[in-house]
């Protein structure tokens, strides 16, 4: 590992364009790796490897059927236990082709985009793998979004064809995909295939076709078409933004040649291994490290349908046992809510395949890095705590498992040919120890590269801040032994009468109080202070929350100037399917304004914000 992160420090271009060359099966292979600069940028963006051609299904499906034809490729776990499907490379192979064939049929080629709007099923793997064969663009929606923002990413992508399916499944419930399609369509919509899930009745119109009617029909042989390095492989619309969507693009061969270096790196990937990444495709971390990443590594890779508490707290600990998983990776969010279960949950299950845990999707509060490593992991398994981001498009800052000493609460160092710095709110950079905004000073392939249809807002949104680097919008602190902790947003940084503290440091500290489950601080207008910080808390079960405990816990982690100024105990927090907390709910809340909350459709529990308008 020394010797890589020497090479990579000396020099970006070598060191990535000899990883992308031995990680990727190339038609032809590249001569060169970057071209373009952040300097650069505003005129064009970046290109990598851009003289090699590639199909990035070959490096996922195709090159694995010589050594690993039969080895499980996609493990799926349906909503209900035990309801599990194994599909091979053999398999993965023949349905990835007959799939894109009958794309091709409905008249998709090199360049279209395709929506994806599904649940968690093997059939969205296959499309996406079927569009990058073809040479198509795909866009995976997240299956709760509303038909309005389904329409706006149609519309801003420009697509002809949608796949979904006629029902999803999450927790027990029904979610009517198709139906929400069917509200979302525009007349440019020529084709919407859909795959049968539950055999529901649906509307149907001549522009509809089931899955199973063309692609089981479809021919199981298909070429794949070669495409440059630069060529798009999807967008992905980040969430909670507001005005046109910002379509992020990730390129085929940078991306892909990213995905599958921190993948096998961070975790430490061997050919034994059962890899479960709980996270949902709609996001990144579905993109990187359920699909790509793991495929691109023969790796064998779990889809999970439903949810962590489905039909009980024990969901994902019975699967490891039931899969002997691995390698576990899953969010913070859902951990907190779990650890405040009983903990029979976890240790009625036997847990002894695990050998690495992560966290992924924002800050891990120390106490919930406990939980993990010593109740789930037995103390005995590495937990690595991952930084990164859409824009990223792959791990940026985390411990390798086993190489690095980890801990609690601490994303630890920047990878291999990652190169950050914290900067002041001037620019200038913060040196030794500090604390600043955490930017990225040089390339790296699987950064995104424009936003679609739209570069200009790409280099305001990250270039425009900190001239010659990559502006993360995060916050984070080094420490005396180089080590990073992620502060979280910038725009979640409360300046209370001077006092700059990051909301993820009060929700540490509260975190640590006792009878407290889960917690979410958000900044407010505050009279005298500027701004005051308000604390949504939910409890354990039957506990009872002392407001003087939450302070008394605040001042001895942060410091005496730290206060919460005003508090609710609340039945649950606002979160997104993935586990994503909407703070953007809980600051217009804490407001005072509950009637400009935006677009409730992603919420997993709508019904909630009620029960929090009544505790303000």
């Amino acid at each position: 590992m020394l010797q890589i992160e020497t090479r990579s420090e000396q020099s970006t271009n070598p060191f990535w364009l000899e990883l992308a060359r031995e990680r990727l099966r190339w038609r032809r292979e590249p001569t060169r790796g970057l071209v373009g600069s952040f300097d650069s940028i505003a005129e064009r963006p970046l290109s990598w490897f851009g003289d090699g051609e590639l199909n990035v299904t070959e490096t996922c499906v195709d090159r694995h059927l010589a050594h690993r034809p039969d080895k499980v490729a996609i493990l799926w776990e349906g909503d209900t236990p035990g309801d599990v499907r194994r599909i091979s490379y053999r398999g993965l192979h023949r349905e990835v082709c007959r799939a894109a064939n009958a794309l091709r049929s409905l008249g998709v080629q090199q360049g279209d985009r395709v929506i994806l709007y599904m649940g968690m099923v093997p059939e969205l793997a296959i499309a996406m793998l079927a569009c990058a064969r073809l040479g198509a663009v795909h866009s995976v929606v997240f299956g709760g979004f509303s038909a309005d923002a389904l329409r706006d990413r149609i519309v801003d992508s420009g697509a002809r064809v949608v796949i979904t399916q006629d029902v999803s499944m999450r927790g027990g419930k029904r979610v009517p995909l198709k139906a929400t399609v069917d509200a979302a369509l525009t007349d440019a919509v020529e084709h919407v295939v859909v795959v049968k899930r539950t055999g529901d009745t649906v509307a149907w119109s001549t522009r509809d076709v089931w899955w199973h009617t063309i692609v089981d029909a479809a021919d199981a042989e298909h070429e794949a078409v070669a495409v440059s390095a630069d060529h798009p492989l999807f967008i992905l619309y980040t969430s909670g933004s507001t005005g046109r969507p910002k379509g992020l693009v990730h390129a085929c061969a940078g991306y892909l040649a990213y995905a599958s270096y921190t993948h096998a790196t961070v975790f430490d990937l061997q050919e034994s291994d059962v890899y479960a990444c709980v996270a949902d495709i709609g996001w990144i971390t579905g993109h990187s490290y359920i699909v790509y990443g793991p495929l691109a590594n023969g790796a064998t890779t779990l889809m999970f349908e439903s949810t962590p508490s489905y039909p009980d707290p024990g969901r994902y600990w019975e699967m490891v046992q039931r899969h002997r998983i691995s390698i576990f990776y899953g969010a913070p969010t859902a951990l907190r809510t779990l650890a405040a279960e009983d903990v029979d949950h976890v240790r009625r299950y036997d847990r002894s395949s695990l050998r690495v845990i992560g966290s992924v999707g924002e800050p891990i509060d120390p106490d919930s890095w406990r939980w993990y490593h010593d109740i789930v992991g037995e103390g005995r398994c590495t937990l690595v705590d991952t930084w990164w981001q859409t824009e990223t498009g792959g791990i940026a800052i985390s411990a390798v498992a086993p190489a690095r000493t980890t801990k609690p609460g601490c994303a630890t160092r920047p990878l291999p040919g990652i190169q950050v710095s914290l900067r002041g709110t001037d620019g200038a950079r913060v040196h030794g120890e500090g604390e600043g905004q955490l930017c990225i000073d040089r390339p790296w392939p699987g950064q995104a590269r424009t936003v679609w249809r739209d570069h200009e807002r790409f280099v305001s949104t990250y270039f425009s801040q900190i001239p010659g680097a990559y502006f993360t919008g995060d916050g984070a602190r080094r420490d005396l032994d180089g080590d990073y902790w992620i502060t979280g947003r910038i725009d979640d940084v409360i300046n209370v009468a001077g006092h700059r503290m990051g909301t993820a440091e009060f929700e540490a500290a509260l975190n640590a109080a006792p009878g407290v489950a889960e917690v979410a601080v958000v900044g407010y207008p505050h009279p005298r202070k500027g701004q005051g910080v308000f604390a949504y808390v939910v409890p354990e079960r039957g506990a009872t929350i002392d407001g003087a405990l939450l302070d008394a816990s605040c001042r001895a982690s942060i410091g005496a100037h730290a206060k919460v100024d005003s508090f609710r105990i609340v039945p649950g927090l606002p979160k997104t399917r993935s586990g994503k907390v909407m703070r953007r709910i809980l600051r217009k809340l804490a407001e005072g304004d509950q009637e400009n909350l935006g677009d409730l459709s992603t919420l997993s529990d709508p019904s909630l914000v009620d029960a929090l308008k009544a505790a303000i």
